[in-house]
């Protein structure tokens, strides 16, 4: 399948979506498409909507054989993508690629420690941060001792406490301790920018890019619990926001390197503004895609994923003048959003965990992938 052909350019960031999450045939369709854009079009970064974290543990692995592919599995991938055939087999084919090659594949996920019941504790990152530059820069450059980080992050129950979901009055975000880590945490990211030249030279471009990737994550970690502790009506919206801005943030930089595949759902890739009904109120934020397409123009591009049937999540035959229904009349798999009817209605679907394209972003769409029926994982 020739993604490109609907390009006026090759883009240097090409974003597939999904419409829902956890199917291995979606999975094994974003492989087939990736493969084939990185062996012949030479794109040589992957990413995914997964822990950036974990995902050096995948990275490290597809490039230099570290570690054993199950443990590599259960520890590189947040929100249960490990457990799916279908990304087992995009790692294993990433390592199989690599090997005696020098312009290796590398793979990255995008998202932030962000998982459903509770964000992760800075600890991890914070600590790491901090011991990267302690190692090369002059104490008195730091902003306080790995002791005095020690005391003010305590103990890391306070941070992950599930409680604080549904409950803001339950987050530590915004008591002192959490405000004085935020300043911290913004003085460790301004020394890896202002000491580049030097920290490159003495460590490693590689080591200092992950340094980078560790101070954005702390950063925006400590941001989003700040706002996990807001007690307005406009908490949920800033959480979906910061969440999208930190992924926002990682492809950024993740293009800087080179050509870059991401795949994540339809609603972190778009380029409209994005919407979700929860606690009885609609919550509206600008998705990872449109603040990347702000910044990276045509050299992004995104494909939007469409089904047809999902039977074993009651998704059935899609309604004749919608846009599924349309697609799944025909026998494509790559169609021109261009020659669809934006008047077409939306299809409404049955299951919570499946979201249909909506007809009026589909000027803002590149491209549809369209998978007729999709079997159970």
């Amino acid at each position: 399948m020739d993604l490109l052909k609907l390009l006026a350019n090759k883009p240097r960031l090409l974003a597939l979506g999904e419409p829902t999450h956890l199917e291995n045939d979606l999975l094994r369709l974003r492989n087939e498409v990736f493969r084939r854009l990185v062996e012949d079009e030479g794109y040589r970064t992957i990413t995914v909507e997964s822990d950036c974290l974990m995902g050096l543990v995948v990275d490290d692995y597809v490039t230099s054989g570290k570690g054993e592919l199950d443990e590599v599995m259960a520890r590189g991938f947040s929100h249960e993508w490990g457990g799916l055939a279908g990304n087992r087999e995009l790692v294993e084919w990433m390592r199989t690629f690599n090997q005696g090659r020098v312009d290796q594949v590398r793979f990255a996920g995008f998202d932030g420690p962000l998982e459903t019941s509770s964000p992760a504790g800075p600890r991890p990152v914070l600590t790491t941060l901090h011991a990267y530059l302690a190692n090369w820069l002059d104490a008195d450059l730091l902003p306080c001792t790995s002791d005095a980080l020690d005391d003010l992050l305590g103990s890391d129950d306070r941070w992950t406490n599930p409680a604080t979901m549904m409950d803001p009055t339950q987050s530590i975000g915004q008591t002192a301790d959490a405000e004085r880590l935020q300043l911290i945490a913004g003085d460790l990211a301004v020394l890896v920018d202002t000491q580049t030249p030097y920290l490159i030279a003495a460590s490693s471009r590689e080591d200092w890019q992950r340094a980078r990737l560790y101070a954005r994550t702390a950063t925006g970690l400590l941001r989003y619990h700040y706002w996990m502790a807001d007690q307005s009506d406009r908490r949920i919206a800033r959480l979906l926001a910061q969440r999208d801005s930190m992924m926002a943030a990682n492809l950024l930089d993740l293009v800087d390197r080179g050509p870059t595949l991401v795949f994540a759902h339809n609603g972190h890739l778009q380029r409209e503004k994005s919407s979700m009904n929860m606690a009885g109120a609609n919550h509206e934020w600008w998705s990872a895609g449109a603040l990347v397409n702000a910044h990276l123009g045509a050299q992004y591009a995104f494909f939007a994923t469409a089904l047809g049937t999902m039977q074993h999540r009651e998704v059935g035959t899609p309604p004749a003048g919608t846009i599924e229904g349309v697609l799944y009349a025909q026998d494509q798999q790559l169609i021109d959003p261009r020659t669809l009817n934006a008047s077409l209605k939306p299809r409404v679907s049955p299951w919570f965990g499946y979201a249909a394209l909506q007809p009026n972003h589909l000027p803002s769409i590149d491209g549809i992938v369209f998978l007729k029926d999709v079997n159970p994982s």
